[in-house]
Parts: structure tokens; C-alpha cells; sequence
């Protein structure tokens, strides 16, 4: 049952966990949809020229971050479903616990989004669709999706948000002179 005040609308909490939910979501769609465009619009390995350091193709992931595990006969796609369900299910828990930390809950929040987005790739197709291709010359960064930038932003913003945690913890312990 969710937590409700006397009027019996949802708390502050819930909305707020709420909200960080539908952004989740947010992200699982823009993710989705562009990736059904891309599946359609593109043959596999079609690039498309954009920049000259950026391409859109169409490349399919059977492993997991920069294809970990690729070569793999299968297997590995039921253990990155079986470690994005547990995720998801752990990023929820804490995103309930305290959805008002608003830099830990959006980077949460961005990383369930892509790993949700990336887990519906691998039960329905048993790969991810990958479709953006950063490159320099010879250099080649692996291909990747908005699910990947919602992990990697995600990933990013926890460390940003612990860096200044610890900062604010030492400021607070530190003797005043």
C-alpha cells in the first residue's frame, strides 16, 4: 500500500519516488524507440556518414559493456538478465529508501532506465542493438545506444555524488580555526 497522508494522497516520498520511476521509464522509451528506428531504417553493419567522427549503424551485442563475453555460446545472456533484474531490483529498494537525494536518485535512476532498456534488447532479441559509432582515424570507439549513455551518465554522476559527499563530511569533521 502506498504511503499516504490523511487526505490519502500519495507523501512526499512517494512522488518523489514516483517521478524518479516515470524518468526511468523516460529513458526505457527514447532507448526503445530509437533502437526499433534503427533496426528498421538500417541493414546489419550499414554505417550512415554524420560527422566525420561520428556514424550511425547498426550493430547487435550479445555480450555485455564493450561486447564482455560476446563469444560466449548464449549463456551469457541469462546472466546479464539475471544481474539487470538484480539491479533493477536493488536501484528501486534504494531509490524507495530515500528518493529526496537528488543526485544519487537521478544517477540511480539513469542507470535503471539503460539497464532495463538494455535487458528488454536481450530477452527479446537475445543481443542489444547498438547504433551510434564515435571513431577518430583508425580508432574506434565500440558502438552503443541511449541505454548505454543512461548507465555511463549514471556511473558518472554516483561518482560525482560521493566525491562531494566525502568533501562535505570532511568540511563538517574539520576544526574550525
Amino acid at each position: 500500500m502506498p504511503d499516504t497522508s490523511r487526505t490519502g494522497h500519495p507523501s512526499g516520498k512517494t512522488r518523489a519516488f514516483i517521478g524518479w520511476l516515470v524518468a526511468a521509464l523516460g529513458i526505457v522509451v527514447a532507448d526503445q524507440i530509437t533502437k526499433l528506428y534503427f533496426d528498421a531504417a538500417l541493414q546489419y553493419g550499414e554505417r550512415v556518414h554524420v560527422l566525420p567522427f561520428f556514424d550511425f549503424t547498426l550493430l547487435y551485442n550479445p555480450g555485455a559493456a564493450f561486447s564482455l563475453l560476446a563469444e560466449g555460446d548464449g549463456w551469457q545472456r541469462w546472466l546479464f538478465t539475471v544481474i539487470a533484474l538484480a539491479a533493477a531490483a536493488l536501484i528501486v529498494n534504494l531509490l524507495w529508501r530515500d528518493p529526496k537525494q537528488k543526485m544519487f536518485c537521478a544517477s540511480m535512476t539513469a542507470i535503471l532506465g539503460g539497464a532495463i532498456g538494455n535487458l528488454i534488447d536481450r530477452l527479446q532479441h537475445g543481443h542489444v542493438i547498438d547504433f551510434l559509432l564515435f571513431y577518430w582515424q583508425d580508432w574506434y570507439f565500440p558502438a552503443f545506444n541511449i541505454a548505454d549513455i543512461g548507465i555511463t551518465c549514471g556511473a558518472a554522476l554516483l561518482i560525482l555524488d560521493e566525491v562531494l559527499r566525502i568533501r562535505r563530511a570532511r568540511a563538517k569533521s574539520a576544526p574550525s580555526t
